[in-house]
């Protein structure tokens, strides 16, 4: 089971700053999916106790990123209740566990290596403290912005401890510079998988028949919308160097344009 996450606590954050007339409709939509999928960190949990079963200084490290990936799913309920009083967090979530779930009976990571893995794990830690930076700097409801300030600095956090513990196993294992951004970028396309259009669906409590596409461009455009270039910029660098790239070498702007073209694409 995932540790007690250590760090700022629920109770510290400033809930009574809150500002209804300030809520933007698109950013409640897209942190009511977030909330969901944050709040699934223990089946995360589970699963990198399988893959790293003989490692327990990284199961232990993975115990505490869960308890802290919960906590994050709990306060961004927490405030998207506040932003909309109908919002049932507790039935959103049976729905969504219903639907979706990770692959858990497994032997070894689904990346071929545990190296892999972590490259993976890595790549979610760019990309989610890409989005909470952006969407702390996208909003003007001041509680929004404080709690995203806190996820995005958490989920650094855990970026610098997916990346030490990369270099730990990139001592034992072969896995090159690009075996590792062929695996990252496998990763990014897997964000159209059915976690965060299934999120979107079930959070935002949508009566229609599911249509994974459909509800994974509705999430992207309301997503999107919060980011701007530097945003995309910097996880793409922290991509780049758990790769094994030059973060800012030619790669990282061609890449960089690419993303950021990617991006426009589907907020329009």
């Amino acid at each position: 089971m995932a540790k007690a996450a250590k760090g700022w606590t629920l109770d510290e954050v400033p809930w009574d700053t809150f500002d209804g007339a300030e809520v933007d409709p698109g950013l409640l939509a897209a942190v009511k999916a977030a909330a969901l999928v944050e709040h699934n960190g223990l089946d995360y949990e589970a699963y990198l106790h399988k893959v790293f079963h003989d490692d327990p200084e990284f199961r232990d490290a993975a115990s505490a990123w869960a308890g802290e990936e919960v906590r994050h799913g709990e306060a961004l309920a927490r405030w998207a209740a506040m932003a909309d009083p109908g919002f049932d967090f507790a039935a959103s979530f049976r729905r969504f566990r219903a639907g979706y779930s990770l692959p858990l009976d497994v032997d070894g990571s689904v990346r071929g290596s545990r190296a892999g893995e972590l490259v993976a794990r890595c790549v979610v830690e760019c990309g989610t403290s890409s989005f909470y930076s952006a969407l702390r700097d996208a909003t003007r409801e001041p509680l929004l912005k404080d709690i995203c300030g806190r996820l995005a600095a958490d989920e650094f956090r855990h970026y610098k401890l997916f990346y030490t513990h990369l270099q730990r196993y990139l001592e034992r294992e072969d896995v090159g510079p690009w075996r590792r951004l062929w695996v990252a970028l496998e990763r990014i396309l897997e964000r159209d998988d059915d976690e965060l259009s299934f999120a979107y669906y079930c959070g935002n409590d949508l009566a229609e028949p599911y249509d994974r596409r459909a509800c994974a461009r509705a999430y992207q455009r309301r997503a999107f919308s919060a980011y701007r270039p530097g945003h995309v910029q910097r996880g793409l660098r922290m991509l780049l160097k758990a790769a094994g790239m030059a973060p800012r070498g030619l790669l990282g702007r061609v890449l960089g344009r690419l993303a950021w073209r990617y991006l426009a694409f589907h907020r329009a």
